[in-house]
């Protein structure tokens, strides 16, 4: 899986570039199909979510933090064995213990957008599961977030 941005990005994919801060690629699969031979829903709402919780818990700092609410899900196209999709998510506020983030999905076989959600917020957590402050209010990219520990 590929979450590092372009470093210098096609002009397919800087029509994208501001909608996304975060992006990762996967690759459909004949396991990640349903019925119909297109990809499963669930399949990629599960790899949304972890590359979310991953997303979080670089601008947290805190591996503690866990999805409080996904809003509505709007399924616009799909994509078919051997497409490649790219899955992006752009911060768009800090609460004091939360990220809220949206998230794009696109082909990038067919270029059609697969999928959008408005509005996904993770919250940072303490030892006991209480909220707890994150103190930050920018967006980082860098790996110094994250707790002594599991940097490696």
């Amino acid at each position: 899986m590929d979450t590092t941005d372009a470093a210098t990005p096609s002009a397919d994919h800087a029509a994208h570039s501001d909608d996304v801060t975060y992006r990762t690629r996967k690759w459909v699969k004949p396991e990640d199909l349903n019925a119909n031979g297109t990809l499963f829903g669930g399949s990629l709402l599960r790899w949304i979510d972890e590359e979310a919780a991953i997303y979080a818990i670089i601008q947290l700092g805190n591996p503690r933090s866990v999805t409080k609410l996904i809003s509505e899900i709007n399924f616009r196209s799909s994509a078919e064995q051997g497409d490649m999709i790219e899955m992006g998510l752009r911060a768009v506020e800090f609460g004091r213990t939360s990220l809220t983030m949206r998230a794009k999905v696109r082909n990038i076989i067919t270029g059609e957008v697969i999928l959008t959600i408005d509005k996904i917020v993770f919250v940072s957590l303490d030892e006991e599961g209480r909220p707890e402050p994150h103190g930050y209010t920018d967006i980082t990219l860098d790996r110094d977030r994250l707790p002594y520990g599991m940097n490696r």
